[in-house]
């Protein structure tokens, strides 16, 4: 699968922008705040259909503009894709597959496989569990739409679920009746996703330690462990044990909404042991994996965006990460930094054709 071109509309910093891509590496460099990593956010929306940085869709589009478009042609299974994805004020997101916009977004999601390595993902140690599920899920997703729709499913009925306790608490009133249902569906739906989250992470895990031990020479021992209260009991009987304590929270404490993936070196939490280095280094070691589970998946390599890869890693690392996509292993790849030369040198060590783009 590649991304011949690309073309923005008020997007962002751009007015209006195309590009033609080289099949194997390109490197989008220049001056800080001059757009590098927007043109990156641009691809990562076209496979999922919004902002890997910012959630805020207006944000999006160009200031004192009304609207944005997002346009990607790709070669894939020898057929030419089309993609668009265009956002007008006021009214909701399109995304059309060759002329065609999706009835649900979710049907677009998988599509076209992409990784993103950035440093923004730091946030998956820094932040709170949300930010972790939403990894879990996210790479779960791109191949199976069976746990992206029960996912779909189980917020639903949690929201609906919570909306309930905070009825009771402010009318003074009760139904267990109803409340069982919702115990009932979130427990069917709840099971299925931490079956899948369980079996995906055993899975996960090896392909991680490998890549990390590949990054890092072998120099340190590091895991994933995974944190859920079904590990105790099935949910409907967490659900019901929780009663009182749900009823006062006015929320929803237990479940697989409450999931946690543990970060840690040495048998301690990266957060508060990782240099910034072996934090990196750990983060680049999750998206490469990432990048091996949703391919051995799929079948499909997945593109690559590396945004700011020489952040806090020296030019050595770099090179030996660079080195590490050099085969056919590996697909399309967007890298961008503030350093043509530098960028330069280190996609030379690396035999495949390369294209600079500078901003």
């Amino acid at each position: 699968m590649i991304l011949k071109s690309l073309s923005l509309l008020n997007y962002k910093n751009f007015d209006s922008r195309s590009f033609d891509f080289n099949e194997k590496i390109n490197c989008i460099v220049g001056n800080n705040g001059i757009g590098k990593t927007n043109v990156l956010d641009a691809i990562y929306h076209l496979s999922f259909g919004k902002s890997y940085f910012n959630p805020v869709a207006t944000q999006n589009i160009k200031h004192g503009e009304d609207f944005y478009v997002v346009n990607g042609e790709y070669d894939k299974d020898e057929k030419t894709e089309k993609i668009v994805v265009s956002l007008k004020r006021g009214q909701k997101k399109v995304i059309k597959r060759n002329g065609k916009a999706y009835e649900k977004f979710s049907e677009h999601i998988g599509f076209l496989p992409l990784v993103i390595i950035s440093p923004a993902d730091r946030n998956l140690i820094i932040e709170g569990s949300d930010t972790r599920r939403k990894f879990i899920d996210s790479v779960i997703s791109q191949s199976d739409k069976t746990y992206l729709s029960h996912l779909i499913n189980y917020n639903k009925i949690l929201a609906q679920r919570n909306a309930l306790l905070k009825y009771f608490a402010l009318n003074h009133t009760f139904n267990g009746d109803t409340l069982e249902i919702y115990n009932d569906q979130l427990t069917e739906y709840g099971t299925l996703i931490f079956e899948k989250r369980d079996a995906f992470l055993k899975a996960f895990i090896p392909i991680f330690k490998e890549r990390y031990n590949a990054i890092s020479n072998g120099k340190e021992n590091v895991d994933l462990v995974y944190h859920s209260h079904l590990f105790e009991d099935d949910l409907n009987t967490l659900l019901e044990n929780a009663l009182n304590k749900d009823k006062a929270l006015q929320y929803t404490s237990v479940g697989i909404h409450k999931d946690d993936l543990h970060f840690n070196i040495e048998g301690h939490p990266i957060k508060k042991f990782g240099s910034q280095g072996q934090q990196k280094s750990f983060l680049i070691a999750l998206k490469l994996a990432q990048f091996d589970f949703i391919k051995a998946q799929s079948g499909v390599n997945p593109i690559l965006l590396l945004d700011d890869i020489f952040d806090k890693l020296d030019e050595q690392r770099v090179a030996q990460i660079i080195k590490l996509v050099d085969n056919e292993n590996f697909g399309q790849l967007f890298i961008s930094d503030t350093h043509a030369e530098r960028t330069e040198n280190a996609v030379k060590q690396v035999h495949q054709s390369y294209e600079i783009f500078k901003l």
